[in-house]
């Protein structure tokens, strides 16, 4: 499981995207339908930043339309993770007129990604009406389609119309197929259609990383708008200047998130659970939140963890304890090298993982208890975890005070993982600096980064992009 970054995990960048609004595939979405004529109905473009947090199911992501029993328009990602694109599909005769499937499939859960269609039906070139891109690629020139047609010259359509309900994370006409991740920068451009380079650029020192670029001077249309989700009370917020505004369903302050295309925070990852059927853990809000199942009979194959390895630095992790279950058995810890376990025991009894136990209250590591006098915790306590890479420390603490003896002697050469291991009914989020949930005090990193219930320790940093850059990771 080596060290995951992501392909747009920005450093530093000139222009710096805020806040991103958090989906979770359960009820929550954007909608809008239009009052006034729009612009054009045969030119926009609509871009996106988005970060998955499932894989393998049919998610709508990126602005959708359905004009209810006539046409439909939009972004998916299918079951098998290409990225589905219909531009228009005409309910009537059952038939796409404009349709990309890629032959590429997206399944980098760590990583932001940029996705822009661009149309203009009265191009004379089949080609030049419809363009997908994907991190600034025009996809028909990078892996090609495996479905690809195009819109009939001066073909009319309902984007932006006043006769099409436009929804951002679900299907406008059942709701269903919702969105499960993080979207940033939604933009829409009635009238114009622009390249992906209008929204965005190759960073000059690391040319194949993808950045954003101010969009606020591009033109918008009648009909346009722009989503920076910076206003936590109103996450349909439209800051075009058009006041296009999107009603939320579902969404809350807290769904507003620092984590962004330009500061892209660790969360826990989908693709190393070590889980079953009977008895899985499963990830919510973002890959923020760790549920484990009910009815568990052992410790083994119930672990998440970081999907960001750090090591170097150090590093500040805040947990809540959400739901402690029954028997209020589980570990908050770090492991090392998690591949070359054999996941027979619990975090705390396995060679490279070090696990403070909820029940107890005690440290333990390799099968014995290490961390000296500790106490227990429960549900509404937040644990924290400062990993100093460069020492080879861990202190663990219980809601801001230290919390048994500093663990020593780690090693310095690792790679290290934050993880979650439990048994029985147990819920936890987690907050690598950018919370799954309400903040009643606030507290940035030295850094000025994340935003945590307690402080971080002194020179203990958030697990995000720009601190990898300053402080090596």
């Amino acid at each position: 499981m080596p060290l995951i970054l992501g392909t747009n995990s920005i450093k530093d960048t000139t222009y710096t995207v805020a806040n991103s609004c958090r989906f979770d595939g359960s009820n929550d979405y954007l909608t809008k339908t239009f009052s006034g004529s729009p612009t054009s109905n045969q030119k926009g473009t609509v871009s996106y930043w988005t970060k998955r947090s499932g894989l393998g199911a049919s998610m709508f992501s990126g602005l959708v339309a359905v004009d209810t029993g006539v046409s439909s328009y939009g972004t998916n990602f299918t079951s098998g993770d290409n990225m589905d694109f219909w531009f228009y599909y005409d309910n009537s005769a059952s038939a796409y007129d404009g349709n990309f499937t890629t032959n590429a499939k997206f399944r980098d859960v760590a990583a932001w990604m940029h996705v822009v269609f661009a149309w203009d039906t009265t191009q004379a070139t089949n080609t030049n009406r419809l363009k997908l891109y994907i991190n600034g690629v025009n996809q028909k020139d990078a892996d090609g389609y495996s479905t690809e047609t195009y819109p009939d010259q001066n073909q009319t359509v309902t984007w932006g119309g006043t006769s099409a309900a436009h929804r951002i994370g679900a299907n406008p006409e059942t709701a269903n197929n919702k969105w499960n991740g993080y979207m940033a920068e939604v933009v829409y451009c009635d009238g114009t259609q622009y390249a992906a380079s209008d929204f965005g650029e190759f960073d000059s020192d690391s040319p194949t990383i993808w950045k954003p670029k101010d969009v606020s001077g591009l033109t918008f249309g009648n009909n346009g708008f722009y989503l920076d989700f910076e206003d936590s009370s109103d996450l349909g917020n439209d800051v075009s200047g058009k006041n296009n505004d999107f009603t939320a369903t579902g969404i809350a302050a807290t769904d507003q998130m620092v984590d962004s295309p330009t500061n892209n925070f660790a969360t826990l990852n989908p693709l190393s659970l070590y889980t079953n059927a009977a008895t899985a853990i499963t990830l919510q809000e973002g890959n923020l939140k760790a549920s484990a199942g009910s009815g568990s009979t052992s410790w083994t194959t119930r672990y998440a963890f970081s999907n960001i390895g750090v090591s170097a630095g150090k590093w500040w992790v805040e947990i809540k304890c959400v739901d402690s279950g029954a028997s209020n058995q589980f570990y908050l810890g770090i492991i090392s090298n998690p591949e070359s376990e054999t996941w027979d025991s619990s975090l705390g009894g396995v060679s490279g993982g070090w696990g403070y136990y909820s029940n107890d209250g005690n440290i333990y590591h390799d099968g014995s208890h290490t961390g000296g006098s500790t106490v227990t915790y429960t549900d509404g306590d937040f644990i924290g975890i400062a990993l100093d890479c460069d020492n080879g420390t861990v202190q663990f603490y219980k809601n801001g005070s230290a919390s048994g003896d500093q663990v020593t002697s780690l090693s310095t050469t690792a790679d290290w993982f934050f993880a979650f291991n439990g048994y029985a009914a147990i819920d936890s989020e987690w907050n690598f600096g950018s919370p799954p949930y309400s903040i009643s005090s606030g507290n940035a990193d030295d850094n000025g980064y994340g935003n945590f219930e307690h402080a971080p320790p002194s020179g203990f940093l958030a697990l995000c992009t720009k601190n990898l850059g300053s402080d090596g990771g």
